[in-house]
């Protein structure tokens, strides 16, 4: 049997080389991070706005939501620089990771922000030297975010050199007409009135509406019987009052629209010559600092108690 012939020295062996690309596993782990950790914020968010669950529990959620969604995030950049450098697969997995990873740490970024270069305050009025005073004194469990007890004539001048602007109302309307403004701006504005001092300063206005049965027989006797109409009796309170003679308080309780911080708000309404005044108070109810949400609330009631009040508002 004859052998087979050997090639030729000068003939190539023809070799198919099939490429397959890398798989970036770090890509795939960053989206199922940045999912749950988007996923667990949203659930934290929903239960501190509508559930039950304290400012203290939300901030350890929320930061520990954050912490996964940068771990996430770095996760995601691994993948990218694995995609550009050898081709790994991966990239659609990144780029989902640092959509996912935007929400929770955006918020956090944004929050600390405002603790950085915001004042620390917790407490903000709009008249400094002598606040309106509460009517119950607000108490939450702390926790791990202790504050002190009063606040201080120092953080008084830090309130007023970070929001000079922040300042009282004067309207050129009765206690009676303010009052109610106060009140319907209150419901609209989402606080909750949950106490109320010296409304018989509003209702005393109207004793001198009040028909005297006696006084009234003396200049009816030459018209014979005529029916008069009894006094009723106003209903006024009878705590004492804790403000003013002539103050009417009004206290309530706020929560902010998206994250549901909690906040306790005091209004201060005195007439003076012809004049109402109104000044304002809010109060953070957990931690040394409010992030400023406590003065842009103040502010944003005011402005629209301004809008309802349009054309009696003085200087």
């Amino acid at each position: 049997m004859a052998a087979a012939a050997p090639r030729a020295s000068g003939e190539a062996m023809a070799i198919t080389i099939q490429y397959e690309r890398p798989v970036s596993h770090a890509a795939h782990w960053a989206r199922r991070l940045a999912l749950l950790s988007c996923l667990l914020f949203l659930a934290v968010v929903l239960s501190h706005r509508f559930g039950p669950l304290t400012t203290p529990h939300f901030l350890v959620l929320a930061g520990f939501a954050a912490a996964m969604a940068g771990l996430a995030a770095l996760l995601a950049i691994v993948g990218l620089v694995r995609l550009w450098q050898v081709g790994a697969r991966g990239g659609k997995a990144s780029f989902m990771a640092l959509l996912l990873s935007l929400l929770p740490l955006g918020t956090a970024g944004a929050a600390a922000y405002s603790y950085l270069y915001k004042p620390a305050l917790y407490d903000v009025t709009t008249d400094t030297s002598a606040p309106p005073p509460w009517l119950a004194e607000p108490h939450a469990a702390q926790d791990f975010l202790p504050r002190a007890g009063a606040v201080t004539a120092e953080e008084r001048a830090v309130q007023a050199a970070a929001y000079p602007g922040l300042s009282g109302r004067r309207y050129e309307g009765a206690l009676d007409r303010v009052y109610q403004g106060v009140r319907k701006v209150a419901t609209a504005y989402g606080i909750r009135i949950v106490a109320e001092d010296g409304l018989d300063n509003i209702l005393s206005d109207l004793e001198d509406l009040v028909i005297d049965p006696n006084k009234a027989a003396k200049g009816v006797d030459a018209l014979g019987e005529v029916p008069i109409p009894e006094a009723r009796p106003l209903e006024t309170p009878l705590v004492p009052h804790v403000g003013g003679a002539g103050d009417v308080l009004v206290q309530g309780e706020w929560r902010s629209p998206i994250f549901g911080f909690r906040f306790d708000v005091i209004i201060r309404l005195r007439e003076e010559a012809e004049t109402t005044l109104v000044d304002m108070r809010a109060a953070s109810r957990y931690g040394p600092h409010d992030l400023g949400i406590g003065a842009d609330l103040v502010e944003g009631y005011l402005k629209a108690l301004d809008a309802e009040l349009l054309g009696i508002a003085g200087d």
